[in-house]
């Protein structure tokens, strides 16, 4: 009850300050989100801090594991909490991520440690830069040369109660997606790449979407003809289908051998640089709801926001043909306009990846200029 009141009350003092996000043509409304509403009282929830330290079992270093950002969070509730899966990078730019806890989805407290993060696994070469891989001297004036690491988690639960985390591996050339599994969400398995055939392995792509159902406060994965579904990639979407989850095949066009995209950029429009999945995506009534980041050209683009601003649009596809788009919203529902997603390490970002429903509201939560994490909220009976 204490954890209602108080959202409440954060609703009732932002509302000066809080400007709901872009209202959507009426059309649409009956499928998709229409009106989360940022915290401004508290964004962003999360900053990255010195004073969290790691052992990185690669160079047997102390690192401060989260000084330079924090981003791209994703979420999950377990045991009336959220459990928030942050990326975050530590002075060269290498990945882990980190795990913040909440007992009202607004004010998390983060873990010492990360809880995933580049070993000396089968997945090292994956997920370490390929420079320090091949022994090349540090050239200081460079960090943005070393970035690599594990980025961007989605996580969702299987009807078993294993939870599933698709995630990106990235050696300082290469984006792949990963998938990792776990009983707790401390302990984790590594399973390996998602595009594991030879003729993918070099193939850039990322951001795991997978189709779930949302059963009280749980995102579990759903079955459509027998499989379960993804949608992922970074420029167009395509989409993959598994029997277990950890396994995955593509979908591929028979006459020309290539993937099959599913959603594309638009010019003219937010999203005509390139489209990325969001959250999970959501299994209902009218079909299956994707929210997806969207990036803005450098022309032929939305005039109304600067070239390359990331913002989010939503997406419909047919819920016994998950490849089948029905309908996409013209516009973006969130976008950068406060100086935390507007400036940072990488200017004009909002990026959409976790969501969860929570007592009685819907949280989003999202990266800022990739270097802070926010909320905005959505009244369920909304």
């Amino acid at each position: 009850m204490y954890s209602i009141i108080l959202i409440a009350i954060f609703f009732c003092s932002c509302q000066k300050e809080s400007v709901e996000t872009a209202e959507l043509h009426q059309d649409i409304d009956h499928w998709a989100f229409t009106n989360f509403t940022k915290i401004d009282s508290i964004n962003p929830i999360l900053k990255p801090t010195t004073s969290l330290q790691f052992e990185c079992p690669i160079t047997k270093e102390e690192r401060n594991w989260e000084e330079r950002n924090v981003l791209n969070p994703s979420a999950i509730v377990k045991d009336d909490q959220v459990y928030l899966f942050y990326r975050a990078q530590d002075s060269m730019g290498t990945s882990r991520i980190g795990l913040a806890i909440s007992d009202d989805g607004l004010h998390f407290t983060k873990q010492e440690t990360p809880v995933f993060y580049p070993d000396e696994d089968a997945m090292k070469p994956y997920e370490w830069n390929y420079r320090k891989l091949n022994g090349e001297s540090l050239v200081e004036d460079c960090k943005s040369c070393y970035f690599d690491g594990v980025e961007d988690p989605r996580i969702i639960e299987s009807a078993d109660g294993t939870y599933i985390m698709t995630y990106t591996a990235y050696d300082g050339k290469t984006a792949r997606l990963a998938i990792a599994s776990s009983k707790d969400l401390i302990n984790w398995t590594k399973h390996g790449l998602v595009l594991s055939q030879d003729i993918y392995k070099d193939l850039w792509s990322k951001s795991g979407a997978i189709v779930v159902e949302v059963v009280g406060d749980k995102n579990i994965a759903k079955k459509i003809d027998g499989k379960y579904w993804m949608y992922f990639g970074d420029t167009n979407l395509y989409i993959a289908t598994s029997d277990d989850l950890i396994h995955w095949d593509v979908a591929i066009n028979e006459e020309n051998q290539k993937m099959i995209s599913v959603l594309y950029p638009r010019s003219g429009y937010f999203d005509s640089r390139l489209v990325e999945p969001g959250p999970f995506a959501i299994y209902k009534e009218e079909g299956i709801l994707l929210i997806y980041n969207g990036s803005n050209a450098a022309n032929f683009n939305d005039s109304d926001l600067p070239k390359f601003t990331y913002a989010a649009g939503q997406a419909l596809f047919d819920k016994n043909h998950p490849y089948q788009l029905l309908d996409r919203t013209p516009s973006y529902f969130i976008y950068p306009d406060k100086d935390y997603e507007k400036i940072g390490e990488v200017n004009e970002v909002c990026f959409v990846e976790g969501l969860v429903k929570f007592k009685g509201n819907w949280f989003l939560y999202y990266g800022t200029a990739d270097s802070k994490i926010a909320v905005a909220v959505h009244d369920l009976e909304e």
